[in-house]
């Protein structure tokens, strides 16, 4: 049990990190070049995985059609509002936006998917709207260190994104496996993100740095390979209910790198915003007590 632990923190702890490594690459490439490259570079690993774990990699025709629409909202919408907003606000400030997906899922989840909410579904939804209200209050007043109230609603764009992409994700449960299911939606946003791409080579040369070039593969496999692989494996011995838990560390790391390797300033206002964020996560995530028979 404490392997799956283990293999879930630094599942979420990579997923923060990498919010602070996409707003270093943000700032020296164009956006859809570096999503491109990533699922480029992810589809050269994930073939051959999918291949010697789960065997062929054909899936029915309407599974690749909802996989298409995860790639749009998923990976193309998601990473391109994330690495757009870390260009005008804070990668501390993004993780804390990014912390609000468990009660987006939930809301959109209410109102797509006609599921009934607990009150401590509600609790949460209303405890991340807090922690976005005190960014936002914080922007609009002028205070609290140089994030941008344009840059965490992109953020904030992405995260809508990635919630569509886990509500469509429900439709196609056991209908095919996780490392084929990543493989097809990383080939579909990498045929997506091409033409946009193509007008961004000139910045190829930047990558001779090779810092850059070194962030960028570690962005690739860390994003789209590692994390997926080290969250299922966890998820093998850990319920999903408790594995939710272990989401609260996706603000906690990025808030972490962003103060401790990019010197970003942490205010007051990001502190309430952290708590309310982190309540919002718990509450959401937290596994709920069987009733007795």
């Amino acid at each position: 049990m404490l392997l799956a632990y283990a293999q879930l923190s630094a599942a979420m702890a990579l997923v923060g990190a990498n919010v602070a490594v996409g707003k270093l690459l943000a700032e020296a490439l164009p956006v859809p070049l570096i999503l491109a490259l990533r699922c480029l570079l992810a589809c050269l690993v994930l073939w051959p995985l999918a291949r010697l774990i789960e065997g062929r990699v054909r899936v029915a025709p309407g599974v690749l059609r909802n996989l298409a629409l995860q790639a749009l909202v998923g990976t193309v919408l998601y990473n391109a509002g994330l690495l757009a907003g870390l260009r005008l606000t804070t990668a501390l400030e993004a993780g804390l936006v990014l912390a609000t997906l468990p009660a987006v899922v939930a809301l959109g989840s209410a109102a797509w998917l006609r599921e009934r909410l607990s009150a401590r579904q509600w609790l949460a939804a209303c405890l991340a709207a807090g922690g976005m209200a005190a960014l936002t209050l914080a922007r609009l007043g002028g205070g609290g260190g140089v994030g941008n109230l344009l840059g965490n609603a992109l953020v904030f764009g992405g995260v809508l994104g990635e919630a569509a992409y886990v509500l469509l994700a429900k439709r196609i449960v056991g209908r095919v496996p996780v490392v084929t299911a990543s493989l097809w939606m990383q080939a579909f946003s990498a045929a997506m993100l091409l033409p946009l791409a193509l007008l961004g080579l000139g910045a190829l040369p930047v990558l001779a740095d090779p810092a850059l070039a070194g962030l960028l593969v570690f962005h690739s496999l860390t994003a789209s390979v590692l994390c997926l692989l080290l969250w299922y494996a966890g998820l093998r011995r850990v319920p999903a209910g408790v594995a939710g838990v272990f989401t609260a560390l996706l603000p906690a790391s990025a808030a972490a790198v962003a103060v401790l390797v990019l010197g970003e300033a942490f205010s007051a206002v990001h502190g309430v915003g952290f708590v309310l964020m982190g309540g919002s996560l718990l509450l959401a995530t937290w596994p709920r007590r069987e009733r007795a028979a």
